[in-house]
């Protein structure tokens, strides 16, 4: 995920974001070929890579090329979940013979984490303290491994966001915050199932000192409702998909309503 921390205000950050993201299109295609121009669900653009670094590399070329390098940060949605085996993490998992030996314990895998974070420009936002700081990685181990998150929070200064961890959930919240297991509650409306629940779970999250990242979810409608939830709970931030398909249309159709 690109962050534009240095936007003077959000139509200047709205640009910078869709200017990167068409640089990282045309970069995709010309390295990988014309299909890695397909895109995901949410609008996320899918090369054939084989590692972290390389899409991280992808995603920096394309910054440079929009010339917002030291303007435009990087965090990590790990979505760790997905390769977590056998009480490891295995980062070769979409190979069927992959080598159990190279697995990663929990620890091994924040190691990890922590390189990728020197070496790219990866930042940290608290809202309550409006200062951006180190990096912002979500989900960076399995939603069941309490032991793996409360090292990662009490040991390094990041922030830690929960999706799978907390599915927007008040008594998985409540959890977390006893065992110390992140800082910032990512809140999807459609995850939970109301807007009560979610203001609870916006609640409690701040309650903790945690900050908030409102966030779409697959499935959902185009309604714009969470843009105001963002203003309303006084977020700072909102993790969105990318500009395409019918997104600009979309944003032109309101405008001309104007």
């Amino acid at each position: 995920m690109i962050f534009p921390t240095e936007a003077k205000s959000f139509t200047e950050a709205f640009q910078q974001g869709a200017e990167t993201y068409q640089h990282l299109k045309s970069l995709a295609k010309k390295k990988y070929g014309t299909s890695a121009g397909n895109v995901g669900d949410e609008g996320g653009v899918a090369p054939v890579i084989q590692s972290a670094k390389e899409a991280l590399d992808l995603i920096s070329a394309a910054i440079a090329k929009a010339g917002l390098t030291g303007k435009m940060k990087i965090a990590m949605d790990l979505a760790s979940s997905e390769f977590y085996r056998e009480g490891k993490y295995d980062l070769d998992f979409k190979n069927p013979d992959t080598d159990k030996t190279k697995w990663l314990s929990s620890q091994e895998l924040a190691h990890l984490y922590l390189d990728l974070a020197k070496e790219y420009p990866i930042v940290r936002y608290f809202a309550h303290r409006l200062k951006w700081l180190m990096c912002s990685i979500e989900d960076p181990f399995d939603q069941d491994d309490w032991e793996a998150w409360t090292y990662f929070s009490t040991k390094y200064d990041n922030q830690i966001v929960g999706d799978d961890l907390t599915v927007t959930n008040p008594i998985r919240i409540k959890e977390a915050i006893e065992r110390k297991a992140c800082n910032s509650l990512l809140l999807k409306i459609n995850q939970i199932g109301s807007i009560t629940e979610s203001l609870q779970a916006a609640a409690d999250a701040y309650a903790a000192g945690w900050g908030v990242m409102v966030s779409h979810r697959s499935g959902e409608t185009e309604d714009t409702f969470i843009a105001d939830l963002v203003v309303g709970i006084r977020a700072g931030q909102i993790k969105t998909g990318a500009p395409c398909r019918r997104f600009i249309p979309h944003l032109t159709w309101h405008a001309n309503l104007k």
